[in-house]
């Protein structure tokens, strides 16, 4: 599952991507096969992290089980 990280909030993907051009048709983050299309991956910190991206509009996406 995809989620936005914010400062002081988790969002869902819909309340970001929406309005996104990058977006794919249904207001989704281009995600396939374990990539974001729309972004590049960000350097984890630890192995507990979660995979993180950097999405072309400045958000961080992150991929949670």
């Amino acid at each position: 599952m995809l989620v936005i990280l914010m400062d002081d909030q988790i969002l869902a993907p819909e309340q970001v991507c929406q309005t996104c051009v990058l977006a794919n048709r249904s207001g989704q983050p281009r995600w396939h096969g374990g990539q974001l299309h729309c972004g590049q991956a960000i350097r984890k910190l630890t192995e507990q992290q979660p995979e993180q991206y950097e999405c072309i509009m400045g958000f961080r996406v992150a991929e949670i089980q």
